[in-house]
């Protein structure tokens, strides 16, 4: 096994700060969550964690307020995701968002930072308009791809990069893995996201987390959402978008220190 990472910053918005995931008492976890246990778990030494991920927030503002934060804390090692939001505008330019994904691992690898890019689970199977979700995401997942081979190749980076290829990660569409809302991924699968992380970074994932299990089962397939779904969760969304509005306004980070995490939190 690979030395195991002994402090963990994520940035990003929802898929990273862990909505849909939800825990009884209101707060949500998400695979960033797992990733930080699954490091404490494996590691002999204490494992310190942050997440300054929001909702809603588009990957400017992740880099622009996120980034700069997270090198301060001077982690082993930094998850970076987003532009989930920007595919889902009505305008949006791929290539400035692929740009500003490469400018953003190139910085913190500068830092000296282990990079854990990762792309968030395609949810256009589940979602109406899926096929726009799909080809956006498509063409910057190919984008993204071929930033990370060249990197790779270039390996001009102090501190390195590991690439979690969540996008195409077949599996992961399937309706069992999301929440009601078909736009964020339920407890499983961020358990699944968190897994598919930790293989990659070489660590144990802990038997408890089901993530075989659930795999192992017949798939839900596509269902047509119903006209509750169009009013619960379309309807508020489009509101949203039209009167200028996030999910995030008003919210700050979940765990915006490095704080210790506690290797025994069952899931």
């Amino acid at each position: 096994m690979e030395p195991v990472f002994t402090s963990y910053v994520a940035i990003g918005d929802s898929f990273t700060e862990g909505v849909g995931d939800d825990l009884p008492d209101g707060r949500v976890r998400g695979w960033a969550d797992l990733v930080a246990v699954g490091l404490a778990v494996a590691s002999d030494e204490p494992v310190r964690y942050a997440n300054l991920a929001i909702r809603g927030r588009k990957l400017g503002p992740i880099v622009g307020e996120q980034l700069g934060a997270a090198i301060a804390l001077r982690p082993q090692l930094m998850s970076i995701n987003g532009g989930g939001n920007d595919i889902m505008r009505p305008r949006v330019s791929i290539d400035d968002v692929a740009e500003q994904t490469a400018q953003a691992v190139r910085t913190a690898a500068a830092a000296g930072i282990h990079v854990l890019l990762l792309s968030g689970a395609n949810p256009s199977d589940n979602l109406p308009g899926g096929r726009a979700v799909q080809r956006r995401g498509d063409e910057l997942a190919e984008r993204v791809r071929a930033m990370v081979a060249r990197a790779q190749a270039e390996t001009p980076t102090s501190g390195g990069m590991t690439f979690v290829d969540n996008f195409g990660d077949a599996g992961l569409r399937d309706l069992r893995y999301w929440s009601l809302d078909r736009l964020h991924l339920n407890a499983f699968g961020h358990a699944r996201v968190a897994s598919n992380v930790l293989t990659a970074l070489g660590v144990p994932v802990p038997a408890e987390w089901r993530v075989d299990e659930i795999a192992a089962q017949t798939p839900v397939g596509r269902t047509r959402p119903s006209l509750a779904y169009y009013r619960d969760y379309v309807l508020p969304w489009i509101g949203r978008r039209l009167t200028g509005r996030s999910s995030g306004d008003g919210r700050s980070a979940k765990l915006s220190q490095l704080t210790p995490v506690d290797p025994d939190i069952a899931f």
